[in-house]
């Protein structure tokens, strides 16, 4: 069966930074790209917001897709972020991703303001017209604009999407989903509610700490889309202490932090966002080992 590009594991990618200059390092990434491939995903989605794009020139976000598309095996997705303030942008964007040979794209709502239902459609209908899958992103914390279950629908209908990442964290939304638009795509949008929403019944997870221990999101994921709770959930209790932080402000920190620790290039953020404390570093550096020592991976 041909895969569909947004259904199953992938990560949301982190982009390594250079600690010297915190220039983007494209050889870093090439390799993380290909161990994600190697180890449970089946994707990855380069310039989301755990790969920092609002801090990337325009240059260093159209090397970093390419980057992810030359890294990427036969039957890999890559599926880049091509949010932007503007839907003309936000369409550049998602041309220039089919032009470096993206299957699908991830598309937040306008993030310049607070947009209305006329603004949001107009936005995904601008941005449709690159002529790519859009998967919407629904993060109404971040971008204080809300894809509601009702306008997921009308999206949905004009055909200008075929996918959510659902990140409210609002877990009853899957139902209603469902009830409102039969054939939308449900994905997992944040790491802490992913077993409620795969149970629920979503074909896919965005994830990020697929950067630090991609093979036990996969196993956790396989298990729930199997309708298996007695591994699912022992699994799932285990890895929140963790998965938590992908919905916490300092996330992209405490990803980097935790994939430094598995060994991978997590590596420095570029500002506004700063270290972390060092109590709140402690924390998620015990606990990454911790579970690494248990044999997570």
């Amino acid at each position: 069966m041909e895969q569909i590009p947004w259904r199953g594991v992938l990560a949301a990618a982190a982009l390594p930074f250079d600690p010297r200059d915190l220039s983007v390092d494209l050889d870093a990434y090439a390799t993380h790209v290909r161990w994600l491939a190697d180890n449970g995903c089946r994707g990855v989605v380069p310039n989301g917001s755990l790969g920092e794009y609002q801090v990337l020139s325009a240059e260093e976000r159209e090397a970093v897709v390419r980057t992810a598309v030359q890294a990427a095996p036969t039957g890999f997705s890559v599926v880049p972020g091509v949010s932007a303030y503007g839907a003309d942008e936000a369409r550049r964007w998602a041309e220039q991703a089919a032009e470096a040979g993206c299957q699908a794209v991830m598309l937040l709502p306008p993030t310049a303001y607070r947009a209305d239902e006329a603004a949001v459609l107009a936005h995904y209908r601008e941005v449709a017209r690159a002529g790519l899958p859009i998967v919407a992103y629904n993060n109404p914390l971040d971008t204080r604009v809300d894809l509601t279950p009702a306008l997921l629908r009308r999206l949905f209908e004009e055909g200008l999407v075929v996918a959510v990442k659902e990140f409210s964290g609002d877990v009853r939304r899957a139902y209603e989903i469902a009830e409102l638009a039969p054939g939308l795509d449900l994905l997992a949008g944040a790491d802490d509610v992913a077993l409620e929403l795969l149970m629920a019944g979503a074909v896919g997870w965005i994830g990020g700490y697929q950067n630090a221990i991609p093979d036990s999101c996969a196993r956790l994921y396989q298990a729930a889309v199997a309708g298996d709770p007695a591994t699912a959930v022992p699994l799932y209790r285990t890895l929140h202490p963790l998965l938590r932080w992908d919905s916490r402000s300092e996330f992209v920190q405490a990803i980097k932090l935790s994939m430094d620790v598995a060994g991978r290039p997590g590596g420095p953020t570029r500002q506004p966002r700063q270290p972390l404390p060092p109590a709140v570093a402690a924390e998620i550096r015990e606990t990454t080992e911790r579970l690494l020592a248990a044999g997570h991976r």
